[in-house]
């Protein structure tokens, strides 16, 4: 298959990830914040593994200068903090309570639907670079979307949206990384040296969403049990990263 196809089949399956906030209204608010943290910790192995073991090495090997790599890298996490600052990206991946508030449903939108534009185009660049990188960014932004999606839902529900509303929201919202994809692929066609300068820039960004935005919430839970089970995730994440690395 070509580099668009492979694009438009991976965003559009994690698109489809939207639905599974239907999980929240079978679940009570115990045991789907249980579930919620487990799913952060494998979604943090999987950004960390992604950044470390598919991108980085693969913008290293790569023709650009290493110096550029490094810069590149940490322009990544400065545009990922900048966004975080002024436009309140960053979603919690726990659902709302009243000892745990969000923001409100307008920002929440806005910021889910410049993350999903995002991550369209972040998939787009991997793709252009290589398949095997692409299918590798694609799994790590796949697992982060779940938990994510899931929490975005239970904001939207709880903050007054009927469920077929809610619903509509999420899928109009992710529907935007085909966008991003599309104009990621089309600007990679038309400006040199851009999908090497982006490789190392979405390295940049999975390390900033899983050391910022991610291991912090896993900080909520001390106790020894649940601590050792993040663990085991985050490692079992990275694993599956290595596993990725290794096949392909």
């Amino acid at each position: 298959m070509s580099v668009l196809s492979y694009t438009i089949i991976s965003v559009l399956i994690i698109s489809s990830i939207s639905m599974i906030g239907l999980i929240t209204l079978s679940l009570s608010n115990r045991i789907l914040d249980k579930l919620i943290t487990y799913l952060v910790s494998f979604a943090t192995g999987t950004l960390f593994g992604g950044a470390l073991i598919h991108l980085l090495p693969q913008a290293y090997a790569s023709n650009m200068n290493s110096l550029y790599v490094s810069l590149w890298t940490i322009t990544g996490l400065s545009i990922f903090f900048i966004m975080e600052k002024f436009f309140r990206w960053r979603h919690c991946h726990h659902p709302t309570t009243k000892a745990h508030l969000h923001p409100i449903v307008p920002m929440n939108i806005f910021g889910d639907t410049i993350h999903n534009f995002i991550d369209g185009v972040l998939i787009a660049i991997s793709f252009t670079a290589s398949i095997p990188l692409g299918i590798a960014t694609s799994v790590a932004v796949l697992f982060h979307e779940i938990p994510q999606e899931i929490s975005d839902f239970s904001i939207l529900i709880k903050g007054g949206l009927s469920v077929k509303k809610a619903l509509l929201v999420n899928v109009l919202g992710a529907s935007v990384s085909l966008v991003g994809a599309l104009i990621a692929l089309q600007m990679g066609k038309n400006i040199n040296g851009f999908t090497n300068a982006l490789i190392p820039f979405t390295a940049g960004g999975f390390i900033y969403i899983a050391g910022s935005d991610l291991i912090p919430e896993l900080h909520h839970d001390t106790e020894i049990s649940k601590s050792l089970m993040q663990l085991i995730m985050l490692i079992f994440g990275v694993v599956i990263m290595t596993l990725l690395e290794l096949i392909f």
